[in-house]
């Protein structure tokens, strides 16, 4: 069982670079992103001011605009070069061989990682600024559908090992609403993990850990059953 000790976002630019990844970007919108993300992660999406990123970038404000051209373009670009690194470690996680206790084991300790870089508190930024901006909303909602329907297939997937293995589940707990189930708890914890509150953070690590059990048990199973065979 990984450690789930409180942690706090870092904006120190080793953790926005961890995020961000080897995208493949220019130095200077490489430097541009890294800046901008470091000032969501620190100062949220109302007091982002592009005239900071440009100082903290070391470059010149007017390159922004060049490269971006509005600040909304400038954060979904932040977001889409750190998002597409993390789904990517998200999928490869789910189709490498092992158990479901495993799997959620590790996406825990991603999770961890991602509060603790401040990746988290971006997202959460750009969807609490998408409520009253509607621009930046039709911007935002496709790329967290994107991370839902990664959770819908590794949901999919893990249904039909269980079923493989003799272990399925009744009607009503189909694959969709599973990754429902799995998805809103996840983001609801984000929000309330970033309140600060020690107290719901707790409450949140029980609710992870009774999963973490219920997968185990649910391995065990599997484990002991034969797999049937596939009707040709």
């Amino acid at each position: 069982m990984p450690a789930t000790r409180p942690v706090g976002p870092q904006t120190g630019t080793a953790a926005s670079l961890r995020i961000l990844g080897d995208a493949d970007l220019g130095a200077t919108k490489a430097k541009i992103l890294d800046a901008a993300f470091r000032r969501l992660a620190s100062d949220g999406y109302a007091a982002l001011s592009v005239r900071e990123i440009a100082k903290d970038a070391g470059v010149n404000h007017a390159l922004i605009n060049y490269h971006f051209r509005t600040r909304d373009q400038l954060v979904i670009a932040v977001l889409d070069a750190a998002n597409r690194r993390l789904l990517e470690r998200q999928t490869s996680m789910y189709r490498e061989p092992g158990g479901f206790a495993e799997k959620w084991a590790q996406a825990r300790r991603f999770y961890e990682s991602d509060f603790a870089s401040g990746f988290v508190r971006v997202q959460a930024e750009l969807w609490a600024a998408s409520l009253s901006n509607r621009s930046l909303r039709e911007q935002f909602l496709p790329r967290l559908l994107a991370w839902k329907k990664v959770v819908l297939e590794a949901v999919r997937e893990a249904l039909a090992m269980s079923e493989a293995g003799g272990v399925k589940l009744p009607p009503p707990f189909t694959a969709e609403v599973i990754a429902r189930w799995v998805s809103e708890f996840w983001l609801g914890m984000e929000f309330t993990d970033l309140l600060g509150s020690k107290e719901e953070r707790a409450r949140n690590r029980a609710g992870l850990d009774a999963v973490q059990s219920l997968l185990e048990s649910l391995d065990a199973r599997v484990a002991k059953r034969p797999a049937r065979r596939r009707k040709r």
